[in-house]
């Protein structure tokens, strides 16, 4: 059982930056892969990015583009993700979610996950 909550979420304008965090209670949280999704209004939730369970391997959304970077800290219990260069597009509901199953596969996709945070509010005004 892995319980997530994500916080940092906030309103920037074109070019700022934000750390969205993630905070996991559950043992099992050192072993999950640990995925960002977004849901701007009107559209389906779409993969961002993930990271493996011990930090080294990453992978990201085209449309990320070098801008944001996923990082973790097993000693916290905590996932971020670093968004910078944001574009009005960027704006949406980000979630994080885990994957218990301690492989890194199918990550883009929602089904891998079995838990997942409330969700925090990214706005970003031209």
């Amino acid at each position: 059982q892995v319980q997530l909550v994500e916080s940092g979420g906030g309103s920037v304008q074109t070019g700022g930056s934000l750390r969205l965090s993630c905070a996991a209670a559950g043992r099992a949280f050192s072993s999950c892969t640990m995925g960002w999704f977004r849901q701007a209004p009107g559209k389906e939730r779409e993969f961002v990015g993930a990271i493996n369970w011990g930090g080294a391997t990453t992978t990201y959304a085209d449309f990320v583009e070098g801008r944001f970077t996923i990082s973790r800290d097993n000693a916290k219990n905590a996932v971020y993700l670093q968004m910078n260069s944001l574009k009005p597009e960027d704006t949406a509901v980000y979630y994080c979610a885990a994957d218990t199953s301690i492989y890194f596969r199918n990550v883009g996709r929602e089904s891998v996950y079995e838990y997942w945070g409330q969700g925090t509010q990214v706005t970003v005004s031209s």
